[in-house]
């Protein structure tokens, strides 16, 4: 019997915990050892607006959910979400009116923007956020908080193992460092976006594939189904 190839998961817990369960669907050997941990910042939510001063709220990964235990007080107001994934945590955290921008912060700017009299935005989420949302809104008012903050775990580079996912730009910025050439040209790398990709361009990777859509689905399409027998 041909053991499946292995493929590498980076991403923080517990999405990382998920995305293996699918990957293992598709017929692969899922390694987990993420590069990066996400830790809530104490009392955080001490500094939030008070939720009649604000219209929404702008969501950019799970993370920011699992970041804070109780949302109740923001639950009956509309929360925008970055893609699907987040919308489920979302509305699994209580919310009741959920809006999925299915794809990356252009297109959660977008879905705000579109919304004519919304007034101000809340936009809780990491300490050193992938993207500028308050820029991509110049006619909102956006309050951030960071809420959580990621940092390089210890995880070691698995052994034999074939391809590794990357769902963000920062963890391919410490796979980059990490990872040796001879150790890059045995794998493929599959980044979720383009701009998850251009850290590694220094690396003699096999092959670099980047998802068509920035989620987890995309990446997973990327991966293919059922490798071949070796």
């Amino acid at each position: 019997m041909t053991t499946p190839r292995r493929v590498w998961i980076t991403r923080t817990r517990p999405g990382a915990d998920h995305t293996a369960a699918r990957v293992s669907a598709l017929g692969w050997h899922a390694v987990v050892a993420p590069l990066l941990e996400v830790r809530p910042i104490a009392d955080a939510m001490l500094h939030a607006p008070l939720p009649d001063q604000i219209a929404g709220l702008a969501l950019t990964s799970p993370n920011t959910l699992d970041a804070i235990g109780d949302w109740g007080r923001f639950t009956h107001l509309p929360a925008y979400a970055v893609g699907d994934t987040t919308a489920k945590a979302a509305e699994a955290a209580g919310f009741a009116n959920v809006l999925s921008a299915q794809g990356d912060i252009h297109a959660l700017s977008a879905l705000i923007a579109a919304k004519a009299h919304m007034g101000t935005v809340f936009a809780p989420g990491a300490a050193e956020p992938a993207g500028d949302l308050p820029a991509l809104l110049p006619d909102r008012t956006v309050i951030r908080l960071p809420v959580y903050e990621t940092l390089p775990t210890n995880s070691q580079i698995p052994h034999d193992i074939d391809a590794v996912l990357l769902h963000s730009p920062r963890a391919a910025r410490i796979l980059s460092e990490r990872l040796t050439p001879d150790q890059a040209r045995a794998l493929t790398a599959i980044t979720i976006s383009a701009a998850a990709a251009r850290p590694l361009n220094g690396l003699p990777f096999k092959e670099i594939r980047i998802s068509h859509t920035p989620d987890e689905e995309g990446v997973l399409t990327a991966l293919g189904k059922s490798p071949t027998p070796v």
